[in-house]
């Protein structure tokens, strides 16, 4: 069961990084209904099938090169679907044998709804909101996947009473760093949405100024846009679309900062153990994140370099998540540290 946690969470990551793909290519729409693409299993080819779906959706016209990225997305997310709902089985059946059932479950039952985003995303024409949400679903998916293999690999790590005391207590500012790196891939998402990557084409600054003047945060960040227009290639203004585009790079300037300092004091208490390695791949993972995000503007988007964005933001989440699990069981109070209270017998002996 652990080999197929294991195998559903690196499915997820290629879904994660094929829905970057089809967004990308402007393919989000490339399928204008759901589950199927114009009424059909596949994209339709022939050309009777081209005429059948242009009468059935006068307002779409098929285009083919569109409609496989989206309905390629669409076949690995069933596919990762069938296997947690197969590990969901497995868990039930296997129930009495101590293997974890919620957990399974509740992945199965979060899928569900993923699903139901992924429809809403092409029912509602790639309303930013939902679009949004989806993205951090796939996020929320492996990091839920990346749990439940740890926790059936059962691979704790133990320290001596000191080292475990101190690690206990950056942990609280472990669960901030998270909290920040969260935010940061909502950010991320909402810029995907609203398609403000390219709002700020230069760096350091954003058309030629460190804070451009006309910012415009109350559009760039209206959750309440309305639901009916088609949002493929966006529709916010520029200025709106500026501010979502500086508050992501100070949200990664922020993200830097404090990590580069957290990761500096767990490696002071880490040396020369297991979990030096995990700092180590956090530190990895922060530094290509922060340098792909960089190449994305100086370059203007390369596709390959922003799926690979989307990735990494993925895998910058799960060195924190499985940073946080190895250290969780850690007490902040050794044993050195409890009062005894010894009694008169003893204290006369």
């Amino acid at each position: 069961m652990a080999k197929w946690s294991l195998l559903a969470t690196l499915l997820t990551v290629v879904v994660i990084m094929l829905g970057a793909w089809t967004r990308l290519v402007d393919a989000g729409l490339g399928c204008p209904d759901w589950p199927g693409c114009y009424g059909f299993l596949a994209v339709p080819q022939s050309e009777t099938s081209i005429a059948l779906a242009n009468e059935r959706f006068p307002e779409t016209p098929v285009e083919v090169e569109k409609g496989w990225p989206e309905m390629i997305h669409r076949y690995a997310a069933g596919t990762l679907g069938l296997v947690v709902f197969g590990i969901a089985a497995y868990a039930i059946r296997h129930r009495r044998e101590g293997i974890p059932v919620k957990l399974p479950m509740f992945i199965a039952a979060f899928v569900v709804l993923q699903a139901a985003f992924g429809m809403w995303t092409v029912t509602l024409k790639l309303w930013p909101q939902v679009v949004a949400l989806h993205l951090l679903g796939g996020f929320t998916t492996i990091t839920l996947l990346t749990l439940l293999t740890l926790r059936l690999r059962a691979l704790r790590l133990r320290f001596d009473e000191m080292r475990e005391a101190a690690l206990a207590k950056l942990r609280p500012f472990l669960v901030v760093g998270l909290l920040l790196v969260i935010f940061q891939i909502a950010l991320g998402a909402w810029t995907a949405s609203n398609y403000a990557a390219v709002a700020c084409p230069d760096l350091p600054a954003c058309q030629g100024e460190w804070w451009p003047a006309d910012m415009d945060f109350v559009h760039g960040f209206d959750i309440f846009q309305s639901v009916g227009p088609n949002y493929l290639g966006g529709q916010l203004t520029a200025d709106g679309r500026v501010a979502i585009h500086m508050t992501h790079r100070i949200g990664a300037i922020a993200v830097l900062v404090y990590f580069t300092l957290l990761l500096a004091a767990f490696w002071r208490h880490t040396k020369r153990t297991p979990l030096q390695g995990m700092v180590l791949l956090t530190s990895a993972a922060l530094a290509v994140q922060i340098a792909l995000g960089l190449i994305n503007v100086a370059f203007h988007i390369p596709l390959y370099v922003a799926i690979a964005h989307n990735a990494m933001g993925a895998g910058l989440l799960l060195t924190v998540v499985h940073m946080m699990w190895r250290i969780h069981g850690f007490s902040a109070v050794t044993a050195t540290a409890v009062p005894t209270i010894k009694t008169n017998r003893e204290v006369a002996l």
